[in-house]
Parts: structure tokens; sequence; C-alpha cells
């Protein structure tokens, strides 16, 4: 067995033949998904040699005071692997010296296991407090039975528990054997900790992965290795979902290494078992290099007709006649923009744009006895494991899904379709397959943030207020069959929701939206929505700022108002605590010093605030741009208020420079064109990463520690950035940005 193998057997067989060899205490949650978190119960399994262990746990204490914590979030980059087991150390008073963290399986004793929607954390914390608190509580319990104390006289603290009276205490490896036999304490008797009483929650802790990372161990997917492993690429149309007519397989079965090639029918689903031609060889570069002699005639199908130029021209001419949609329609807007003192009318513009994670989609599969093992870097295995029996027909129970660290994700490992191929053919061939991506399959065949179109529409009264806002979105949709009738689904990030800033604000407010049919793949990206409404939404309501002359923040803050906690309204409304949003703001233009300065032509400050997966993000960013137009991002300033602690102060301040990072370089750069529906752009020599020089000179990070319970981070930073340059290279240049990427505005000023 080779490093990698020992490394990342089963977890079952890692917690079963630890446990054999020296017993131990384990603790796990016994989920229900349907019970509330309050039903959910810790129970103590009592391992011995002849027991059947069973994959429940979340702690293992071995005699020896080793403690081994299950991480069952998939660890995408986002850090969730060290912050989670964090909240049991510091619930548990384990040293962190003595924790080991061991990746969970996909299984559903764990509950749910995606990554997605800055969820990981706020889904998992209090559960993991009193996981952790119920363990310690278990600990003290048998240790007083040892000593022969009250338990009220025992402390726990660094993995021990302490009698301070005589000066005695007991190591946790020592009470393993007594815990074991201690019931369950009532989960009302169990006492969590004061936070003022945290050691390890705030702290900075390095990632538990970072040593393996930065030398080169083996933990993503695309380092899987098995026994008598074949490795495969598969080729699909170039046009979105376009089918194989014939293909040349008789010469790529000659060819060095191949070992197997045939078509997949495949299915209809962009998000599923497309079909395609897959090359199965003795090594990845044998695939690879003959992949480049295969010859495929394809029926392309209706997305061969869909082009960026007519979407774009299609949107236009939709943007003249009524949504098909109205999402909210408040107050009488038409007549309000008739009225008003001042109207401003603006266009804004995006582009699908890819997820370009550093590791291209890969997963490695063995199909053997009617089931079906899976190696995968995803972000959502329970989706994983449902396409693989819906697609081919496996019982779930003969599906086993490891979950291997991913090398970026960022919302494009929440769609399984690379899974289901690398399964597909694993089935067919019947030994070890890992399929591996190339970036141009990456670039060209990714679930993309869909693009989009704006057209505003906002009216100031004489004293420079808002008094009507006019939005008419069109938007991207798949046509789809439901009910027996064809209807158009908006892609995933592609809807408006009646409740988005300003909506609910502005007393005479109409929301429109209005689909357009296409065949491109789309899904999540980083924040999804929130990532270019933001930058739509607050750079319009900069230029109404400017032009009724007043402040950008005291603009802002007008409007904002005083209404304290809004409900939600509709089917995707959700409550924002406008107290919240000011205070953030207000911060950020505190240590932004907004207004203090003075700038020279060519600098400026912009400012802009978001509510995105529960965090309330305000920034300010400081820009030069040259007389030619080139751009330097100086100085970001995030304010950010995500609740009452902040687990891994390292993880959560490189959440948001990696958030500051990732915003700025999509804004700058990422755009796809797409003609005869296919995806021009091909690697990153067309479609350029920002790079270090582009990078902030400078990102400030500011969490406010409110009295709210605790949310996620991987994406409410991201939003505001893009707004607070574009605004800032207004206040340097008087350009105002409406289309995205920058590099299509002209920014030299003179």
């Amino acid at each position: 067995m080779n490093e990698y193998e020992l490394e990342n057997a089963s977890r079952r067989d890692f917690l079963r033949k630890s446990t054999l060899a020296g017993g131990g205490l384990v603790l796990g949650f016994y989920l229900n998904v349907a019970d509330s978190a309050a039903k959910r119960v810790a129970k103590p399994s009592t391992i011995a040699e002849s027991s059947v262990f069973k994959p429940n746990a979340f702690i293992h204490i071995a005699p020896t005071g080793k403690v081994t914590l299950i991480s069952k979030q998939p660890e995408i980059g986002q850090g969730i692997k060290t912050s989670l087991p964090m909240v049991i150390a510091e619930e548990l008073e384990v040293n962190w010296l003595d924790v080991q963290i061991v990746q969970g399986d996909l299984d559903p004793i764990y509950g749910s296991q995606s990554a997605g929607g800055s969820r990981s954390t706020p889904t998992n914390y209090q559960e993991f407090h009193k996981l952790g608190a119920t363990a310690r509580t278990m600990l003290i319990l048998a240790a007083a039975e040892l000593l022969r104390v009250p338990a009220a006289e025992l402390v726990a603290k660094d993995s021990a528990v302490h009698h301070p009276a005589s000066g005695k205490q007991l190591s946790y490896g020592q009470l393993v054997e007594k815990a074991v036999s201690i019931p369950v304490p009532a989960p009302e008797s169990v006492k969590l900790k004061d936070p003022k009483d945290y050691k390890l929650l705030g702290t900075r802790i390095g990632g538990v992965d970072n040593p393996a990372v930065v030398t080169g161990k083996p933990l993503f997917g695309i380092d899987v290795q098995l026994p008598g492993m074949l490795y495969a690429t598969y080729q699909k149309c170039p046009a979105f979902g376009g089918k194989v007519v014939s293909a040349n397989l008789d010469k790529i079965k000659t060819l060095p290494g191949v070992k197997h090639v045939f078509v997949v029918e495949g299915g209809t689903s962009l998000k599923g078992l497309l079909p395609g031609v897959a090359i199965v060889a003795d090594s990845t570069w044998a695939a690879f290099t003959a992949r480049k002699q295969l010859e495929v005639v394809w029926d392309e199908g209706p997305a061969a007709t869909q082009s960026w130029a007519g979407f774009s021209a299609k949107a236009k001419e939709l943007s003249e006649q009524a949504g098909s949609e109205v999402l909210r329609n408040d107050g009488n807007t038409k007549q309000a923009l008739e009225d008003a003192d001042k109207t401003v009318e603006a266009a804004y513009v995006y582009p699908f744009i890819s997820h370009a994670s550093i590791e291209p989609q890969n997963c490695t599969a063995w199909f053997k006895d009617g089931g079906i093992e899976i190696w995968a870097p995803t972000q959502n295995p329970e989706a994983g494991q449902k396409i693989v029996t819906e697609t081919l027909g496996i019982p779930k129970e003969k599906i086993t899904l490891h979950i291997t660290r991913s090398g970026g994700g960022f919302g494009r490992r929440l769609i399984p379709d690379y899974l289901i191929e690398s399964a597909a053919i694993a089935k067919q061939i019947g030994v070890p397959v890992k399929l591996t991506w190339t970036r141009e399959d990456d670039l060209q065949h990714d679930q993309f943030r869909a693009g989009g179109f704006h057209f505003l529409k906002g009216g100031l009264d004489d004293n420079g207020k808002l008094i009507a806002w006019h939005n008419h979105f069109v938007t991207f949709a798949h046509k789809v069959v439901k009910d027996g009738k064809e209807t158009l689904e908006l892609g995933s990030g592609a809807n408006l929701s009646g409740d988005e800033f300003p909506g609910r604000w502005v007393e005479n407010c109409l929301l429109e939206q209005t689909p357009l049919e296409c065949n491109i793949p789309m899904g999540p990206w980083r924040a999804p929505r929130s990532n270019v409404f933001a930058w739509v939404f607050h750079s319009f309501i900069d230029e109404l700022a400017h032009a009724a002359g007043r402040d950008p923040l005291e603009f802002r803050l007008e409007i904002l108002g005083d209404k304290g906690f809004i409900p939600g309204t509709g089917q995707q409304g959700i409550p924002y605590d406008v107290n919240r949003m000011k205070h953030v703001l207000q911060h950020v233009a505190e240590n932004a010093e907004w207004g203090k300065k003075n700038f020279p032509r060519g600098q400026g400050q912009g400012i802009a605030f978001h509510f995105s997966h529960l965090g309330y993000i305000a920034q300010v960013a400081e820009v030069t741009v040259s007389k030619d137009g080139k751009l330097k991002v100086d100085r970001v300033v995030v304010v950010t208020d995500i609740g009452a602690q902040i687990v891994n102060l390292s993880g959560a301040e490189n959440q948001v420079q990696g958030s500051v990072v990732d915003g700025l370089g999509a804004l700058m750069f990422q755009e796809l064109n797409i003609e005869k529906g296919r995806i021009v752009q091909s690697n990153f020599g067309d479609y350029p990463m920002i790079r270090i020089a582009d990078a902030p000179t400078q990102v400030e990070v500011h969490f406010l520690k409110t009295d709210y319970p605790v949310t996620g981070l991987g994406e409410p930073a991201l939003p505001p950035l893009a707004p607070a340059v574009c605004n800032a290279i207004f206040a340097a240049t008087g350009v105002r940005v409406r289309q995205l990427p920058l590099l299509r505005t002209d920014l030299s000023w003179s």
C-alpha cells in the first residue's frame, strides 16, 4: 500500500483499526436530519475487539490521550477542516497539540455534508459546542468516580481533569476506560463554556493540512492512486448538449497506451452525464495524447445557434418591453419618475465567467461486485451519490464515497457532472479509473456564473433624496419540462429577489425580470447572485448620489434610514437588520478616514456595502488610475459583522483577503465569449487571472463582534469589492464603469 493509500484509506478503517488497537471512547451524533438540533443526541460507544465499529463518531479519545476529531464537511480551501474541530476542542478542553483531524467519508450519520452558501459554520456551530461539552462532562463524571470527589469540585483543562483542592489530576487517556460506562447526561444538564473563557476560539490556528499542502503531499482528488488503476479523459461536444454521431474509435484503439475507447450515450441534463467519447489508457498522458487524434462528428443541437452577441441584442430588445415577471411593485414608480426633480438611467452588463479552480475536475471510481467506490474532490457528496443512483441504477447502499480535499471549489464542485462521468466509465470497464479533465475541459465545460443585463432608472426629489427605483433584469434560463409543460427555469445565481436592496427601502420601487432562453450550463459562483447584484446596485446608487450632489456615504445611510429590523417578503425573502448594516458602514468609514483625505486627480475613494449569506459587510477602496488608464488598487478596508465569534482568526482573515483578491480578479479580467453555442476562450492564455502585481497593495480587515449567531465568511466579503473599486474609479477619473470586466472600459483621463 503506497503513502496515499495509507493516508486516504477508508476513514472507517482508520477508526476501526486504531480503536481495536487500544480501545477508546467514541462520541458522535446519531443524526436524523429531520430532527431539530435539540433532538440530536450524543451517545457513547464502547469499543472492544469483538465489537463492530459504526462510523458515527466525531470524537475518539484513545488510552494514549490522542484525540481524533472527524471533519464531516468537505475542505475546499475555506478552512472548515480546521475551524469546526476547533469548536469541539474548545468545549472539550483538549490541548490542540493532542488533536488529529480525519476527513469523514459520506455517511448519513453525520447529517448534511455539503459545503456551499457559507453554511458549514452556522449549521454546525451550536451542535459542535454541545458535542464537545457533552464529552467533557462525561470525562469529569468519570474522574469524579475514580477520585471519589464531587464532580462540582473538578475542572477540565489541557486534556485532563483536575481536582484543585487536592492537586490530583487524571489525563483524558487515563479516563477512557471509565468514561465509556458513564451514562450520557441530559442535554439540559450540559453546560457550555462562557465565551469569555475561550482559549482556542478566536486565536490564530494554522490549517491542519498546511504542512502537507506546502510539501506536496498527496491530499487532493487528483492525487489518488489505486492498484491497477487506469486513466481516462472524456471528450464532449464543444457546443453544449450536442450528441455523438460518429468517431474514429478504431484508430484510437491502436494508439500507444490506449486500453479502451467508447461512446457514452449520456442524457440531456447540462448538470449530468452528457454524451461523449471516453478514452481510457495506462497513463493520463497517453489518454490526453490519444485524444488529440480523436475525430468526432457531432450533432450540435440548438445551442449551436446561440452567441453572446445574439443574447445582448435580444436583451436590449426585451428591455424596451414590460418584464415577464414583476418581483416588486411598491407605490407608483412610473409617476414618481415622471415627477422627479432628477432622473438617472443606466444599463449594466456582466458576462458569463468560469470558476477556474486551480485543480481541474477529476474523480476516481472503482466498480466491483455491483457497487461502486468513489474518491472525489466534491462540495456536495450527497448530490454525487444521488446522481450515480439515478443515472447508473446503483443502489445508494452500494455507493461508497470518499471526500478528498479540493483544490478550490467556489461553488463549481457542488455540481457532480465530472463525478458521474467517472462513475459511468468505471462501470463499463470494471477496474479503478481516474478521470481527469484538461484545463480546456474545465474552462469550456464549467457550470458558469450566469451573465446578465440590468436596465435601471432612478428618481431624486429636489432635496436629492431617492424616491423612485426601476430595474428591469434580463437574465438567463433553461427550457425544462415540468408537470408535462415546457417552462423556463432560471439559471443558478440568475434570479433576482424582490427583496434585493433597495427593494423594501424605496417608496416607489418596480423590480421586473425577463428570462432569456439559453443552453449554457449555469451553476453557483462564489456568493451567488450577490457577486454581481452588489456591483450593479451599489454602483447605480453611487451614480444617484453624485447626481444629487450628495456624499455617497450620507446618501446610503439615508436610504437605509431608521427601519431597524425588516422582515423578508416573498419566496426568497430574508430578514435584514438595518442597524447592523449601518454599524459596519460607519465603522468602515471611520477606519478608512472617509471624507477626510484630499485626493489629487487620478486617485479616489469608493464605498459599498452588501448583505450576503447572513453577513453584513462594508468596504472602502482607494485607487490610483494613471492618465493612460492603468488601475492600481492601493488599499481596501473591510469591516464585517458575522456574529458573536470569530472561530479561527487566521482562517477568517484569509477568507476576507481571498474574497477581496478573488473579487478584484473577476472585476478586472474575467469574461467568456460565446459563439455557436461554445466557449471561445480555452485556457489562462486568453482567460487571464489576477496576478500579484494587480492585487491590492493593502487589505485591512476588521471584525465587529456582535451579539448575533455566528455565520459563515467564505462568500459575504466578496460582493462589495467590485462596486467599491468602481465607485473609487469614478471619484478618481469621472469614468463610470457599467460593463464587466474592467478591461472593456477605457479608464484613461486627461
